[in-house]
This record gives structure tokens, sequence and C-alpha cells, in this order.
């Protein structure tokens, strides 16, 4: 069967769409009767050359962003998850605007299920107020053995454009946290679910743009510091977590090698190692190539010291990341802590990373410290 990203397949698809049009276009003058035959012949015609030509272009596209590598990737019979390898070296700044339950086999009840809010969580260092966020209470927030106790925090990035609702509704993740708490494999997680874009629908990157927006400040020190002071939250970074697919893979890295003190473990589905600079990013390092260094996180891994932060890149060996992330794997020294996940194939959608997220977590739950009773 020819590859679904090949070039056999573009350029066969491509040329259909060509004959599909130059056959019409051959055939209307002599489908211009009035007959039913002559109506379903140019109907047929019609809408024969449209599905040819945007077959084409979906083949090409999927070729270029890599949405799709396989067939069984796009039909969705590939469902077999991942598994985790590890290696060795080499004002009120949270304001609740809306609440959902989150339903269980279980029942209803927040004391069984847990709660999502919709926030709004402001920058008292950034000066930024972060697009709508999503805060999903595990069960446990409302049980009473546990009313004096804070938890570890789990922030979760969307990619870029990316929608934190896809968070909930595609990605599951509220659904996938509550079942490996019940399956003992994560302690019970409060998760922060957002956009890595706080400016418009600018691509910053979770930079600290020169004399623009401070977007790894506000990651870094003002969330955890405003969900902190507005949750029973644990504050310490082996209680935090980053999380995040594409883009936010790429943040949620970044935040654990830069600010350690900030997220102690970090998952990357898909992601990326290095900023790319395009019209959606504009200037982000301000002309310093020095700027552009310190956050490539390959350059980082390679030339300084090992951080006390481990590390989960999640990819496929169809991932247009596999190369990379294996010079990553090959990068790091202690006493950072590299672990991968490598599917046989996936594309670079949310079915891949659903396949990626429940062996995340359990990854997850043997890094992150468990509720402690409030001091």
């Amino acid at each position: 069967m020819l590859s679904l990203t090949g070039l056999p397949l573009r350029v066969l698809a491509v040329l259909l769409a060509v004959g599909a049009f130059a056959a019409t276009m051959w055939l209307w003058p002599r489908l211009a009767g009035r007959g039913w035959k002559s109506w379903l012949g140019r109907l047929g015609a019609f809408f024969g050359t449209q599905l040819a030509v945007l077959a084409a272009i979906g083949l090409v596209a999927n070729a270029y962003f890599g949405f799709y590598t396989t067939w069984s990737d796009l039909l969705g019979t590939d469902g077999k998850q991942g598994t985790v390898v590890d290696h060795e070296p080499g004002g009120k700044a949270v304001s609740v605007t809306g609440q959902q339950k989150v339903y269980s086999s279980q029942g209803s009840a927040q004391d069984r299920s847990g709660v999502i809010e919709k926030v709004r969580i402001r920058g008292a260092s950034s000066g930024l107020t972060g697009t709508p966020a999503y805060v999903y209470l595990p069960p446990q927030y409302f049980q009473p053995e546990y009313a004096h106790s804070r938890f570890p925090m789990a922030l979760v990035l969307s990619g870029y454009p990316g929608s934190a609702e896809k968070l909930i509704s595609l990605l599951e993740y509220p659904d996938s946290t509550l079942k490996a708490i019940q399956a003992s494999q994560l302690p019970p997680t409060v998760l922060v679910m957002m956009r890595p874009t706080l400016v418009g629908n600018r691509d910053t990157e979770c930079m600290d743009v020169p004399n623009g927006p401070q977007v790894e400040t506000f990651f870094t020190e003002d969330l955890p510091r405003a969900m902190a002071g507005s949750y029973r939250i644990l504050d310490r970074p082996d209680a935090r977590a980053a999380i995040g697919d594409s883009t936010g893979g790429y943040c949620a890295l970044k935040f654990a090698l830069r600010k350690p003190d900030s997220y102690r473990s970090a998952i990357s589905l898909s992601g990326y190692y290095t900023a790319p600079v395009d019209p959606t990013t504009g200037d982000l390092f301000g002309g310093r190539p020095s700027l552009k260094q310190e956050n490539d996180l390959l350059w980082r891994l390679r030339t300084q010291p090992g951080r006390p932060v481990s590390l989960l890149l999640a990819t496929s060996r169809n991932e247009h990341n596999y190369a990379a992330t294996q010079k990553m794997v090959a990068a790091f020294k202690a006493p950072t802590e590299v672990s991968t996940i490598t599917l046989d194939s996936g594309g670079h959608n949310f079915h891949t990373w659903t396949r990626e997220i429940p062996p995340a977590l359990e990854w997850l739950g043997r890094r992150l410290a468990p509720p402690q009773p409030a001091g």
C-alpha cells in the first residue's frame, strides 16, 4: 500500500485531480441535455472533480504538517498506548468565572469525580493576564480526609494556536487523570489547563521577549504563586509538573530545564526542542543570538550542567521530532533524568497524544510529591 505521506501518493492524487478536471471540461458539452441522465452526469462530474481536488490538497497538507502519518493513524485503528522507557545518562491572583462537574462511572458528585473551574490568572511579576484557563480539582480535594491537605499541580499546555477546551474534550486530561488516581498510578493532582499564548494570537514560544511580553515569567513565577495562594496547592518544585503537546511540549521542557525551582518534571508530546522564528512569532530574541541559544534545549543538554529534573519525551518513528529526540537522549547528563515514549506509528494529532497521555501520567505519578498536610 502506498505511504500516506509518501511522494508517490501525492503525485498520483494531483494527477487524478488534473485528469478529473480535464475530463469534466471535455465531457461538459456532451452533458448539456435536459434529461435526468444529463443532470446526473453533470452532478457526478462536478462533485467528482471537487472530491479529487480536495483529496489532493488534503494529502499535500497532511504530508507537510504531519497530522496523520500512516493509514492506521488516519483510520484510528492503531489504538495501542505507548510504553515509557527510562534512559541512563549521558489581587486575588485567580478569579473563578465558571464551574462544571467531571463525571465518572462512580457518579457525578464532586467528592467522587472532581470539578473543573474556569479561571483567569493575573501575573504580578509579568503584568500578564492569562487567557481563560481551566482548573481540575480531583475528588480528593473535597473529601474530609484531605480537608487540610495541599496537593501537587500539573500545568497542561496546548499547542499553538491550540485551545484549552480541547485539552478537556479531545485529549480528556481530567478523565485520564481521574482514572490514574483511581488506579493509584498518580497521586491526587490539580490540573491547570490553558494555551501557551497569552498575548493575542502571537506565538511567543513561552519566551520572556526582550521589550515584550514576559511569558516565561508568567508561567514559572506568577502562575505557581497564584495557584498556591488561591487553592490548596503544595508550593514546592517537586510537587509541580508541566505537560504539553507540540508548542506546549517545548514550553514544558524549557520551564524545567531553565527554571527547575518552578517545575521538576516535564512531559513533551510531539514537542520540538528549539523555538522557531516565523510570522506568527515575530522577533523573539531581540537580535541576540545568545538568547536564541539559551532557549535551544538540545544545546542546554549538551553544554550546561545537568539539572535535577525529570523529562519525558514522546514521539513516534513517523514524527518530525524523532531524530531530534534521539539526540536529546544522547545528550543528557546526571542528575537530569530522561525517559521516552516511542510509538511505532503516529502523527502530530490528538489521536496519537491520547495514546501517550495515560502512560505519561503513570510516569509522572512516580515523580510528583503526594498531597501533604498543610503546614
